[in-house]
């Protein structure tokens, strides 16, 4: 029973807590998280438009403490129009989710 009526009064103290507001324009921490970026050097491996998406051989991406490899990445629409098979390329890419939003070839 004293446990019963400690949690209603945890319950009531939290509810009587006034709310913190945050300033306009602020983020959570999983919204900032969605905002950032990195950007590498590879060659296209293979384009394939159907499912959106870009294979690349990267070199290492130090931002993300990642080693040079070969990956598949989804790739906005923007980004497959310039993406071209054999060709070195810079890319930016979105993380988390690894989305390629630009390539501009070297």
């Amino acid at each position: 029973m004293k446990l019963v009526l400690a949690a209603a009064a945890a319950v009531t103290a939290l509810a009587a807590a006034p709310a913190v507001a945050q300033p306009m324009g602020a983020t959570s921490g999983a919204s900032a998280e969605a905002a950032k970026t990195a950007e590498g050097v590879g060659q296209i491996k293979s384009v394939d438009a159907k499912t959106g998406s870009v294979t690349l051989h990267h070199g290492p991406i130090a931002s993300l403490g990642w080693p040079a490899m070969t990956m598949t990445f989804k790739a906005t629409p923007e980004a497959l129009k310039t993406a071209k098979v054999g060709q070195t390329v810079k890319f930016t890419l979105q993380t988390p989710g690894n989305l390629i939003l630009a390539i501009q070839p070297q």
